[in-house]
């Protein structure tokens, strides 16, 4: 089994579970990236002193476009509408929540660099 058969297996929801399997990893995904994110932000800004602040911004990009990625495949596999159970609804919610994640990791990247240049 390949990267891709193991990225379209879990956007479809795995062997295991109902169809909105697929739509909860990619909402947990994307909500892990924000949290990374705004911890990024949070150590750029002073408020906490732990970790690395580009570290945790890179990753929070990651973490947002996997599950955005996860998000689309899971639209893309999915059959029926909203409301059927399948987690349409679910994943349509996860693409804003990844991109978010992805934006606020890049506003900690840029604020991070900035701060290495003037500190």
């Amino acid at each position: 089994m390949n990267a891709s058969d193991v990225v379209l297996a879990a956007a479809e929801g795995g062997v295991i579970g109902d169809g909105r399997t697929g739509a909860n990893l990619a909402l947990g995904v994307g909500l892990l990236g924000v949290a990374i994110a705004w911890l990024a932000l949070a150590r750029i800004a002073g408020r906490i002193s732990t970790g690395n602040a580009r570290t945790g911004a890179m990753s929070a990009m990651v973490a947002g476009l996997a599950g955005t990625v996860l998000a689309v495949l899971h639209l893309a596999t999915s059959s029926g509408g909203p409301g059927t159970g399948n987690g349409l609804v679910g994943a349509i919610a996860a693409i804003p929540l990844g991109l978010t994640a992805i934006l606020l990791g890049r506003r900690a990247l840029t604020r991070s660099r900035h701060t290495v240049l003037t500190g």
